[in-house]
This record gives C-alpha cells, structure tokens and sequence, in this order.
C-alpha cells in the first residue's frame, strides 16, 4: 500500500454519525462527506438536523438526516435497520453523541450521573453492537468512538463525564479485540478543547481560556477541521492496521505537566 492521498478516500462508503447536528460531530460528517463518504447523519432536534442537512448538500455532499435517541436501543436497531435498507450497508460508524452535566461530587444528584453515563457509554453500547451485527458477516467495518482527554484525566466536577469517557475508552478496547477476526477495526478519538457551540461560554471566559493557552503546549483552542481530518483518517484504508487505539488530539495537552 502507498500512502497517496486516494489511501485516505472514502468514496463508495456509507458512515453514520451519531450527534452530528452541531459542532464536532458535524464537522465529523462534513469531513468524511468531502472524503467521498455517504454520510447520515443523526440527532434527537428533527429540526435543526434538517437544517444541518441541507447546509451539507448545499457544499454538494452526499447526506442523509435520520433523527433518533440514541439512548433508546430499540430506536437505534430501527435507525441502523433503516440506514442499511434505504442508504446502504454501513461501512462507517462514528459514535459522536454526548453530554456533559457539571457538578461537585458529593451535590451531584443521581439523575445527573445516569444521564451523562447513559449518553455517552450506553449509547455507543447501543449502536455499536447493532452496526457490528452486521458487519461481522460482511466481514469490514470502521467503528470510531468520540473520548475524550478525560478518558484519562479529570477537572473538578466532571465525575459523570470523566467517568463515562473513561469507560468508552475500554469500550472501544473491548470491542477492537472481539472484532478484529471479523475485518473490523474500533478506535478512539480523544478531543482536547475545541471551539464549538456547546464550548462557547468557555471560550469567552477569560480565566478559562487563560488557563487553558498556559496548559496547552499549542497556546490555543482547538479548531473542529482539526479533528475531521483524524476521523478520516481512521475510517480510512490508511488505518487499516491501527486499532484499539486513543488517537488524542489536544495540540500537547495531555503530554505537558
């Protein structure tokens, strides 16, 4: 195998994106779209999943909205059922939905901790396991996992985030190590900070920023075509041997003191 740009295309395929109706995930699907994948992408907000729909098309990307919870394991089978009936075999999964709930531990209330831990680990649970189900018989499959920095490190408040990410993590170890004799690779991704919608209040307080420009060896935020280009690259032939991997994406973050 060279390493040619065609190595890195995604033309023919068809990836799912879970949570993909703003920020990260959207810039996932944008990416992988301009790859020459067959994207659908997903969110709970019909509404503004169409909007996010037909911004994509109008850049003349191949793009399909389907909006379900993810949360619901019975509505996630349906979707993946879908997805293969009417848009095709699905050679890319990107489990990108999630929520954060702040809170010291010991006010953090039991609703809170369910929540964040059923959004981010068992939904991945869900559509992973529904999506591998047919790939194993086809034998190929990319399946990539939305960590996070905190899969191995921790802020005050973040038990439930932390938590769950760090459990995705394993997640995706666990699932790379069962698949791989199918054909089918699991990986990680793992964001630093990046500049989205959801991050907005954090950018424009300016002791967080401060702080976070002092402890990133990078001296910024992270922008969202950053981190496009590593899940390309993860869903592509030129990953075909990386699996069970936390590709981290931080601009030094985690390896600074």
């Amino acid at each position: 195998m060279n390493s040619s740009a065609p190595t890195f295309r995604l033309d023919g395929r068809v990836a799912l994106v879970t949570g993909s109706s703003t920020g990260i995930g959207l810039a996932f699907a944008r990416g992988l779209a301009q790859a020459g994948a067959t994207v659908v992408i997903n969110a709970r907000n019909a509404a503004r999943l169409n909007e996010a729909a037909a911004a994509l098309r109008a850049e003349g990307l191949q793009v399909h909205a389907r909006a379900f919870d993810v949360t619901d394991a019975q509505a996630v089978e349906s979707a993946v059922a879908w997805v293969e009936a009417e848009v095709g075999p699905i050679h890319i999964l990107v489990n990108n939905a999630g929520m954060t709930r702040r809170a010291p531990l010991t006010e953090l209330s039991d609703a809170d901790w369910r929540a964040v831990l059923t959004a981010n680990l068992d939904s991945a649970f869900y559509a992973g396991r529904a999506v591998a189900r047919r790939m194993v018989p086809r034998g190929a499959g990319r399946i990539i996992n939305t960590c996070s920095v905190m899969s191995e490190l921790a802020r005050p408040g973040t038990a439930p985030y932390a938590s769950s990410k760090g459990g995705l993590k394993m997640l995706t170890r666990a699932m790379a190590v069962e698949l791989a004799p199918h054909g089918i690779t699991v990986n990680g991704i793992a964001p630093g900070y990046f500049k989205t919608e959801l991050t907005a209040a954090l950018v424009n307080d300016a002791a967080f920023t401060n702080w976070l420009v002092a402890r990133t060896p990078a001296r910024r935020w992270g922008s969202v075509e950053e981190l496009a280009a590593a899940v390309v690259f993860l869903a592509s032939d030129g990953a075909a041997y990386v699996n069970g991997h936390l590709l981290v994406v931080d601009g030094g973050m985690s390896a600074s003191v």
